[in-house]
């Protein structure tokens, strides 16, 4: 059975221990013996551990953060793999669906291509609700209203409450890749949005060339 007496015996036996152990010394609460007064020793220490315990919880949120991004980097390398195989628009939206409702939490995912001519484009409803978004470079994440998402999503069991909008750019099409949660705090405005613009960029490349290819067939 381990004591006080043994551990004191332990350590008068071993006595370079806390130095070759300085994380076990910072974890000891050793008094001063200046009485009720802290001496000006006792409270460097205390900054100190105080200090190294904010460090290290930045440091655990960094690397926390750094999984989740090596994550995602790796789910949007195998959406790109889907993508590259798909052999039509169908199959490449479908890709785009599942991949998004899987892999990325989605609640509600929409593919929306705008049509090229401009006297089309006055006609489409999607165009009127977004046409502050039509041909942004930067996706637009955060709330998102009843008759919005209606438009973009349609009739589906679920409310959206929040959203991403992913804009899709490439040659003479354009459009909009919607991922919904029903979350009002899953998408906010000041996320960040690299990933994202990278997956549009695959994915506006990916559908802009199988439109292309239907159009021409």
């Amino acid at each position: 059975m381990v004591n006080d007496e043994t551990v004191a015996a332990w350590l008068m036996q071993h006595p370079d221990f806390l130095l070759r152990h300085p994380d076990v010394l910072a974890k000891l609460n050793v008094p001063h013996g200046s009485g009720g007064a802290a001496s000006l020793i006792e409270r460097q220490v205390t900054v100190l551990r105080e200090q190294l315990a904010y460090e290290r919880g930045r440091l655990n949120h960094l690397v926390a953060r750094a999984h989740d991004y090596e994550a995602l980097l790796r789910r949007l390398h195998e959406l790109t793999l889907s993508l590259i195989v798909a052999p039509d628009l169908q199959h490449a939206c479908n890709a785009l669906e599942q991949a998004l409702r899987e892999h990325f939490r989605a609640d509600a995912v929409a593919v929306k291509l705008f049509p090229v001519a401009a006297n089309e484009r006055a006609a489409d409803p999607l165009v009127s609700r977004f046409i502050d978004f039509i041909d942004r470079d930067r996706c637009l994440c955060g709330p998102l209203a009843a008759e919005q998402a209606a438009v973009l999503f349609g009739e589906i069991p679920l409310e959206i409450h929040s959203a991403v909008l992913i804009p899709i750019r490439a040659h003479e099409q354009s459009g909009v890749l919607a991922i919904g949660s029903a979350d009002p705090k899953r998408f906010a405005p000041d996320m960040g949005t690299d990933l994202l613009e990278r997956l549009g960029a695959v994915a506006g490349a990916k559908l802009a060339s199988l439109a292309h290819f239907e159009r021409a067939g």
